[in-house]
């Protein structure tokens, strides 16, 4: 029988890509795709899988949006309400110029045939729950549940599954609306990505206040208010 969740690790390799495009995908999130002979071998398992991203003596983590081994391309999409210099590089960032990433070193595969899938988080998560939906097949339920202050910045997320969608504007509506969602019947998994403290309580509100199972929920702090390049997996 194939576990519900796997972890796999793989082997950490640096590698020297450069830009190949870069595409706007509303006023605060670009697209930038990544090219070079150096992604042979590249292996990303998981939808919150994240690779380092070198630029200079930063490093940052970022989720891998999309690759294509057969075109040598790896997508990673920048929130550019960040304030540090990887999202300053992105809003200049053009085709040939020069960057360096490193990873995934490890992959946390959860099974998609669970009964349904909730997927929380703000505009850092949106990549991740972006490529999810992409890869959930058709017989397959998704709550979203996604924090994006800018209504210009919120797009269609196409996906075979059978996805109920809820757009809110700040940590509070996010905390509120997953209070307020009646939790389906069955076996479900829920996925929460974003700022530290909306994150934990949103684990206290799934956990302690729904009853939803700790085995079955994983929540991320991508960013820390006040910290910098903080990732941290929350536990119960």
């Amino acid at each position: 029988m194939t576990p519900r969740v796997q972890r796999l690790r793989h082997e950490i390799v640096r590698r020297e890509l450069q830009v190949a495009r870069v595409d706007s995908l509303g006023p605060n999130l670009r697209s930038v795709v990544f090219t070079g002979a150096a992604l042979d071998g590249f292996v990303s398992a998981s939808f919150d899988d994240h690779v380092k991203l070198f630029l200079d003596d930063v490093r940052r983590d970022y989720t891998p949006r999309r690759y294509d081994a057969a075109a040598r391309e790896l997508t990673i999409e920048f929130d550019l309400h960040a304030t540090g210099p990887a999202a300053r590089w992105a809003a200049q960032a053009q085709p040939g110029q020069r960057a360096t990433i490193a990873g995934p070193r490890g992959s946390f595969v959860i099974a998609p045939d669970h009964d349904w899938h909730l997927l929380v988080g703000d505009e850092t998560a949106l990549p991740a729950i972006a490529r999810r939906l992409e890869e959930l097949p058709a017989d397959t339920r998704a709550i979203v549940v996604l924090q994006v202050a800018d209504p210009a910045d919120r797009r269609a997320l196409p996906s075979a599954a059978d996805v109920e969608l809820h757009w809110v504007d700040d940590a509070e509506a996010l905390i509120a609306a997953v209070r307020a969602l009646p939790l389906p019947a069955g076996e479900g998994y829920a996925w929460c990505a974003g700022e530290a403290a909306a994150m934990a309580a949103l684990r206290r509100v799934l956990v302690d206040e729904k009853g939803h199972p700790r085995d079955a929920i994983r929540a991320a702090a991508y960013w820390k208010r006040g910290a910098t390049a903080h990732h941290e997996n929350l536990e119960a």
